[in-house]
């Protein structure tokens, strides 16, 4: 019998949610409900709080990619070890206070936000809990050994740490298609992309919060511009881009999004 997944202990899940509901509040243009989930999740994900922890053994598993089947192995092992010392009991009560705190500070129907990578975070739950018996655990670390072993995964889920050539590579791609320079504000999305992987992406979400929401104020002004306004075309594909942005909560933060983003900061720069 498989064993249910808790999503209000799994700590992944719960890290995503607050995010999503970051990104809500910034594209809602809401600084107050902005300002007091960041304070959130600086007070429980950054430090040395157990959540904090646990986060990072999720992270360690979910974000992994393109490796050998023994380095996968080596990886779901020592995180499921590190996990075992955790004192649960503090964890567990760290959790219920963030918990309440989401239901009484942000909203309590968070809990029921769309989180793209939700099964996987159920996936490593189950292999992280004492209690799932041993054929399912090893079923499922065969499953998660597959994403991580460069197996396709579905859901296109995870924002995975990239290295400084790649990040090269789409920095070249990008100026190449364009034949300009990049923006300032455009160098500043890619530095804190490619460093995303040492703080949990805090940083480049918290960049993200600023910079959304005045890209989609930028976009929106322009459709009072007589030359926006009076061309159907041009209005519909404005329209188009602040749509990009409001769905922005919903998507993960990988190449495609912000490929997006720096699309349409040029754009906003062109408005300008």
């Amino acid at each position: 019998m498989k064993m249910k997944h808790n999503k209000k202990r799994n700590t992944g899940f719960l890290y995503e949610v607050i995010i999503r509901e970051l990104t809500k509040a910034m594209v809602e243009g809401d600084k107050d409900r902005k300002s007091s989930i960041i304070k959130i999740v600086k007070e429980n994900f950054k430090g040395n709080t157990l959540l904090a922890k646990d986060l990072d053994l999720y992270k360690a598993v979910l974000e992994t990619r393109n490796v050998d089947i023994y380095t996968a192995e080596k990886i779901i092992f020592q995180s499921r070890t590190q996990k075992m010392s955790i004192n649960h009991k503090k964890l567990f009560e760290e959790q219920t206070i963030l918990v309440d705190t989401i239901n009484k500070e942000i909203n309590s129907n968070a809990f029921n936000t769309f989180v793209p990578n939700y099964k996987s975070l159920a996936t490593v739950f189950q292999i992280f809990h004492p209690k799932t018996r041993t054929k399912n655990r090893v079923l499922l670390e065969k499953q998660m050994i597959e994403s991580m072993t460069g197996g396709i995964n579905e859901e296109k889920e995870l924002m995975k740490p990239i290295d400084n050539l790649t990040y090269k590579t789409f920095v070249k791609k990008f100026n190449e298609k364009y034949s300009e320079s990049l923006l300032s504000e455009q160098k500043n999305l890619l530095n804190k992309y490619v460093t995303s992987f040492a703080d949990n992406g805090l940083e480049l979400k918290f960049y993200l919060s600023e910079e959304i929401p005045r890209l989609y104020s930028k976009v929106n002004e322009s459709l009072a511009h007589a030359a926006i306004e009076s061309d159907s075309d041009m209005t519909s594909k404005t329209n188009q881009v602040l749509e990009i942005l409001k769905v922005t909560s919903t998507r993960q933060v990988d190449n495609s999004l912000v490929r997006d983003i720096l699309n349409i900061q040029s754009l906003a720069e062109e408005l300008d």
